[in-house]
């Protein structure tokens, strides 16, 4: 009967053994997935500026072969100005219109409170003002302001990653064959050639991509300064700026510029914030299916639907740096899809 006794209690302490077991085997592997995705997180963060450096890096590429199509200098040398001229120009801009903005800054800062002030007394005289006006409330502005710190939130803060970014494209912007070589010698032999192909196209509709979102940069700040200066809109070219600046956010960066100039524009008149209101929608009209399309002919075609779920994807996950490069990194995984899936598809189909 002893040794009988002494079996079942053998057993019933190797079970909870095993089950202790079990329950530490889950809280690892739970604890272990925790990890892989901050770390994926983070990674992707560091991928993103990655592509930033890289979007740089064409920009001083498209430069240099301009200057050297026109010269015919050494490519060193053209480089050398693309770089430095470039610095040189933001430098001149600054020191041209820094005083001027830094005053209109002060302005739009002073006469900001009164402005919103102003522009709630108008919309609490409509219905739809009033709900407006509700949803604004504190505990709704809190969240509201909680929401965009997070959003603007990076991974080693605003000047860090734009120190990263910098280097970055420096580094891409010196040795870029350094870096094409050592991935495409990382793919098989059977597939260098299509490696090649895919970069040499993802760096075409990147160029594309850059070349129409800086020229609409340019028109909207230049066509949105004269609009407002003829209105007799306070600090215009402040707002042109910022218009011109959030263009890199395509569709939500339009919306979010036109909110401070028809605000301002109310405190003049109603008919002045309709009339500012318009300028603005034919503006980013112009820019935006005019001039752009024209611009990014070599770029690759993308549905408007899928930008924008591309957008609020990346916002989600990377905040600002994500919204920005959502495009040209929505733009890189078309091209991998067509060239990597679609074509394989289409060759079965044929053969």
């Amino acid at each position: 009967m002893t040794p009988n006794n002494k079996q079942p209690s053998e057993n019933g302490k190797q079970q909870d053994l095993t089950y202790i077991q079990k329950v530490w085997n889950t809280v690892a592997i739970v604890a272990l997935l925790v990890v892989v995705i901050l770390i994926a997180r983070v990674a992707f963060n560091v991928l993103l500026m990655v592509l930033a450096g890289v979007l740089i890096s064409v920009y001083f590429h498209g430069f240099g072969d301009m200057i050297q199509r026109r010269t015919k200098w050494s490519r060193r040398i053209c480089m050398l100005i693309s770089v430095g001229g470039s610095f040189i120009i933001l430098a001149v801009l600054f020191w041209f219109m820094g005083t001027k903005i830094s005053n209109q800054i002060a302005v739009l800062s002073d006469s900001l409170p009164n402005t919103v002030r102003t522009a709630k007394l108008k919309m609490a005289e409509t219905p739809l003002g009033n709900k407006v006006l509700g949803y604004l409330s504190d505990d709704n502005s809190d969240q509201l302001f909680a929401t965009a710190k997070q959003f603007f939130n990076t991974s080693f803060g605003v000047l860090g990653d734009l120190y990263i970014i910098l280097f970055l494209a420096i580094f891409f912007t010196t040795s870029p064959n350094l870096y094409k070589d050592g991935i495409i010698k990382l793919m098989p032999a059977s597939k260098k050639e299509l490696g090649k192909c895919v970069i040499d196209r993802i760096s075409l509709a990147l160029k594309g991509w850059l070349k129409g979102m800086m020229l609409s940069m340019v028109l909207v700040f230049i066509l949105l300064t004269i609009g407002l200066s003829i209105m007799n809109i306070p600090v215009a070219l402040v707002l042109a700026l910022f218009t011109g600046l959030l263009k890199l956010i395509p569709n939500f960066g339009s919306l979010a510029a036109m909110i401070p100039g028809v605000l301002l524009a109310l405190t003049i008149s109603t008919n002045t914030a309709i009339i500012v209101a318009l300028i603005y929608m034919v503006t980013q009209t112009i820019v935006s299916y005019i001039v752009t399309p024209l611009i990014q002919k070599r770029m690759i075609d993308l549905p408007p639907a899928l930008t924008i779920l591309a957008q609020v994807l990346m916002g989600t996950l990377s905040g600002v740096l994500g919204v920005v490069l959502a495009v040209p990194l929505l733009a890189i995984v078309m091209i991998l899809v067509d060239e990597l899936y679609v074509k394989k598809i289409d060759q079965g189909l044929s053969e």
